[in-house]
């Protein structure tokens, strides 16, 4: 997992060629803490078949308003720098991972 900021969220996520996955969290959400290391565990399964990101919207507040995640957790899909999917709310790692398959 690429811990991305908004210093390198550009280079990271929306110059990246391919799918890249972005798990948009804070500390102080719980959901978020209980999906993390699920969230790890795919980024190790589908190592080189798409660039998994990690991005605290608590010390990016503004970038994440920029791409518009207004709630959490948030997983969203970008390919070739468009954002192409988003599961947000009740994020089931089931969910999280058909999703990726679907995409990739």
């Amino acid at each position: 997992m690429i811990e991305v900021n908004k210093n390198n969220f550009e280079e990271e996520v929306l110059k990246a060629d391919g799918l890249v996955m972005v798990d948009f969290w804070s500390p102080s959400c719980e959901p978020c803490k209980e999906l993390m290391p699920s969230v790890h565990q795919l980024a190790e399964k589908y190592k080189g078949q798409a660039k998994f990101c990690s991005l605290d919207t608590a010390g990016n507040r503004r970038l994440s308003i920029s791409q518009k995640v207004l709630g959490l957790p948030t997983i969203a899909f970008y390919r070739d720098g468009d954002k192409i999917a988003e599961i947000t709310g009740e994020v089931a790692i089931e969910d999280v991972e058909a999703k990726l398959n679907e995409l990739k």
